[in-house]
């Protein structure tokens, strides 16, 4: 029996019109197609004429739903996965679906289309050679507080999403790590009001305190132009420690010796007192 193919089907962030033809022709040619929302999935299918089984397959039933999707692909089933916009397998389940079809021995054929985070960057005027993908920060305060501390020293331009209600949170905590940097919100992208604010994060602050947001946000933020020197963890221990250190990593006392003394600007002879018991 010939095991069936999972494939991975971009759909539009907002504009209908955005969509392939080649998504198009997938969903209408899969035996079932497995999406976040099924009631919204359905308009964008019904708007295409395309007639297919709907399985529910998010964020909250993913552990449950995932193997019952592999055991159908295995059987046969050419599934396609959706998410309610974008490409799946970003900051939502397909990611989960994904590995466990590959782990199945499942082939995965994933289609290019639509994409939030790199439309946002584009057109955000800032750098664009080399970026890193966020997504949603962590929801406990000190998880975001840790791994923005952890990006603060990130050169590349960097990509978060954030829900409205939690967007003036976001950009007071940011700015409170990283001080202020050039930033561009987008939200409605490829619709109708699509909107695009190129501020500092200091004076996106004062804007949206007179203004509540509104819609989901993408995020485009300039990395930092500091150069960071990573610290040497040996520096922190005494001379001693230290050579017993470089000694643990397999070289001779000798040239653990000439390490510490060059490192810390000392004599060897001076190094060389101090370990006289190693």
């Amino acid at each position: 029996m010939e095991i069936g193919t999972l494939y991975i089907c971009p759909t539009p962030i907002g504009n209908l019109e955005d969509i392939t033809i080649r998504t198009i022709n997938t969903l209408k040619s899969v035996d079932l197609i497995a999406a976040e929302d099924t009631r919204h999935t359905l308009k964008l299918l019904n708007h295409f004429e395309i007639k297919k089984p709907l399985f529910s397959y998010h964020e909250h039933n993913k552990i449950e739903k995932g193997p019952v999707l592999i055991d159908k692909l295995l059987s046969g089933v050419n599934i396609a996965q959706v998410s309610d916009a974008g490409m799946p397998g970003i900051s939502d389940p397909g990611e989960d679906l994904i590995a466990l079809a590959i782990e199945a021995g499942i082939e995965v054929v994933g289609l290019p289309g639509a994409s939030a985070s790199v439309l946002a960057l584009i057109v955000s005027g800032l750098p664009t050679r080399r970026f890193v993908f966020e997504g949603f920060l962590p929801k406990k305060k000190q998880e975001r507080k840790e791994r923005l501390e952890f990006l603060k020293k990130e050169q590349r331009t960097l990509i978060f999403y954030e829900a409205p209600h939690r967007l003036k949170t976001f950009l007071k905590e940011v700015y409170k790590v990283f001080g202020d940097r050039n930033i561009t919100l987008c939200r409605e992208l490829t619709k109708t009001y699509e909107e695009k604010l190129r501020l500092t994060l200091k004076t996106a602050i004062e804007y949206y305190d007179e203004i509540d947001p509104r819609g989901e946000y993408v995020i485009v933020l300039e990395g930092t132009s500091e150069v960071y020197e990573e610290k040497n963890p040996v520096d922190d221990l005494s001379i001693v420690e230290a050579v017993k250190y470089h000694m643990e990593s397999g070289i001779s006392k000798k040239e653990a010796i000439k390490k510490v003394a060059k490192s810390r600007s000392l004599s060897k002879n001076e190094v060389y007192q101090e370990v006289l018991d190693l």
